[in-house]
């Protein structure tokens, strides 16, 4: 394929994040997530290429790098999402048990469901499982808008929860496979869990003291830089390089919390206010940049024939059933009745995408699961659509309700008046 001119490169970037940007005004209004979208675009321009006979670039290595910013983004911003306060607690303790129960018992009773229907090893299953376990809290959080405070409160704790207990037992999973020894790698991501802690914490207390003091208008995406490195070289020596950015995002959230007692001294509130104000507005940018053209190369690299056979259709039927039965019965103890539409909010999307590429090639090639996926994301998030457009329906009939219901009481007074008039004649 021949070399693209710099000037329609730059076109075609900025009308992306022009388009990706009207998609996300579409999605508040119509309740359709805005991945769909992004996600059938990339099909439209996969079929572009195939009409037109031109060969249509492989972008699988680009994929993987947005994919890996991608998902060291997507943990800090659901960091700084998390609040600790004491207000709270019984509202992160309802979410935190529905994010655990839910995650394991998901991924559990579906690599049961995998073992006998594929003859596939417990611990193989549980790596295609878990993945499919995790709330997708890029979908969700932008989705929110017609939930009541509580509801929304609880959606976003309990799907950011889901997204960081998902990846620490995937990453924990995959180390388990290829040692003989069990108890020596129980040990070794025991040991290297605590010490990741540790280090992370050290490094975090450090890098908000520093940057708090850093003048100019460069330190922001200076400190994501130092942050992305920190992942590289942890993931290099084999640490857990993902809790190093979840401890600095609560660190820098919860400065308060975390900087009491002598080490307040050490911080400036009003400085360490405009870091974090700044830091969620660039955090925030950057990962809408990079779920756009992510979720449109991902659409434009799938092949929507893969979802459409008998096997894909029937193993992803039965792990959507598992998914909502299992979500259903955690929200039920937690929440109580009053479930919907939460229970339907369970949408698969970015990070499950990237922990299957993280899964061994060998065991992708072994099992061909890309169908399963496919249509376990596009059927979860067409679930949610469905239920937030009708959840906005009752809410716009109830709304109309009550004017009537007002109307009438007006008359109502406004008829006593007039007879109490009459009578006083």
């Amino acid at each position: 394929m021949n070399s693209i001119d710099p000037i329609v490169l730059i076109i075609i970037f900025s009308s992306t994040i022009i388009l990706s940007y009207f998609f996300n005004l579409y999605s508040k209004r119509s309740g359709i997530p805005s991945v769909l979208l992004l996600i059938f675009t990339g099909m439209l321009i996969n079929f572009g290429f195939f009409i037109s006979e031109m060969g249509s670039p492989n972008l699988f290595s680009i994929l993987k790098i947005l994919g890996v910013v991608g998902l060291a983004l997507i943990v800090l911003e659901a960091a700084l999402d998390l609040k600790l306060i004491k207000e709270k607690a019984g509202l992160i303790f309802k979410s935190l048990s529905t994010a655990i129960i839910g995650l394991f018992a998901t991924s559990y009773v579906g690599a049961l469901v995998l073992n006998y229907a594929l003859s596939m090893p417990m611990i193989e299953a549980l790596l295609f499982t878990v993945p499919l376990s995790i709330l997708s809290s890029a979908i969700i959080l932008p989705s929110l808008g017609s939930l009541d405070d509580y509801k929304k409160e609880f959606m976003i704790y309990e799907s950011t929860f889901s997204d960081i207990l998902g990846i620490v037992l995937f990453y924990s999973l995959l180390s388990f496979l290829g040692p003989d020894s069990k108890s020596e790698i129980y040990g070794e991501v025991f040991g290297n869990l605590i010490f990741t802690i540790i280090f992370s914490i050290i490094i975090s207390y450090i890098l908000v003291y520093l940057f708090q003091n850093i003048k100019g208008h460069d330190k922001l995406f200076l400190l994501i830089s130092i942050l992305l490195l920190l992942y590289a070289v942890g993931k290099l020596f084999h640490l857990s390089s993902l809790i190093i950015i979840l401890i600095f995002g609560m660190i820098l959230n919860n400065y308060k919390v975390f900087f009491t007692g002598g080490l307040s001294k050490l911080i400036e509130e009003e400085k360490v206010e405009n870091i974090l104000s700044d830091f969620k507005v660039v955090t925030g940018e950057s990962a809408f940049v990079v779920r756009t053209f992510f979720f449109i190369i991902f659409g434009w690299s799938v092949s929507i024939g893969s979802m459409f056979n008998l096997k894909s259709i029937a193993i992803g039927l039965a792990l959507l059933i598992i998914i909502y039965v299992i979500r259903a019965i955690c929200l039920f103890i937690f929440s109580g009745r009053n479930i919907f539409p939460q229970i339907f909010l369970a949408p698969r999307g970015l990070i499950t995408i990237l922990l299957f590429f993280a899964i061994p090639k060998e065991l992708t090639e072994k099992y061909d699961f890309n169908g399963v996926l496919l249509f376990i994301i596009l059927a979860s998030c067409l679930i949610m659509t469905w239920s937030l457009i009708r959840h906005k329906k009752k809410l716009e009939e109830a709304e109309n309700y009550d004017e009537v219901i007002d109307e009438h009481s007006e008359m109502d007074v406004l008829a006593e008046d007039t007879i109490e008039e009459i009578e006083g004649e």
